[in-house]
């Protein structure tokens, strides 16, 4: 190190406290793409399940976000949010959008091919379709509801048929804190 270097470097330290080594703490890629898809859950309206999706593409661009709720154009006050009721118009699973079609329906790219879909819970067999046929090519889910559903039994089936790679997500902590006052610490 010369001597304007070294000059540099101390002047620096000195106006602002900071050194030239990077912070420790930040977030891998795949806990910031699975905490999107939760944040994304938030917006959810369904007093049973929020769910959230994140879709990214090799680049670790994200290019599409969803989450579950009703269509456009159809309020979320006049349809239900009722669950196993004696009619099934009864019943919100015939309504919800689910998060991975809206992540794929609401996409900022010309497609979605190759990318990687994060989303909390492992998908339905209709959602499976969606994915498999918009040519997103993995699947990273926090949880399952159980593989001895039909519908997720399905949708392992599928996956595997169509060669799209699906793992669970292990978080590394058990939670990410957003503190919105935190741009305005002194430790900025």
């Amino acid at each position: 190190m010369d001597l304007v270097e070294l000059t540099s470097e101390m002047s620096l330290k000195e106006n602002t406290g900071a050194t030239k080594t990077k912070r420790e703490d930040y977030i891998d890629w795949k806990e910031y793409f699975m905490a999107i898809a939760f944040l994304a859950a938030k917006r959810s309206k369904d007093p049973c399940y929020q769910v959230g999706a994140c879709i990214v593409n090799k680049e670790n661009k994200i290019v599409g976000i969803g989450y579950n709720g009703m269509p456009i154009g159809c309020s979320d006050d006049e349809f239900p949010w009722a669950k196993n009721t004696p009619s099934p118009l009864d019943s919100k699973t015939l309504y919800v959008c689910h998060a991975e079609m809206n992540a794929i329906l609401n996409k900022n790219s010309a497609d979605v091919k190759n990318c990687t879909i994060y989303v909390g819970l492992f998908p339905c067999n209709e959602c499976a379709k969606i994915i498999i046929q918009s040519g997103i090519s993995e699947v990273v889910y926090l949880a399952h509801k159980g593989w001895d559903k039909p519908k997720y039994a399905a949708s392992k089936i599928m996956f595997e048929a169509a060669g799209v790679k699906y793992w669970q997500f292990i978080p590394k902590r058990e939670k990410i804190e957003i503190c919105f006052t935190s741009v305005t610490s002194n430790s900025l």
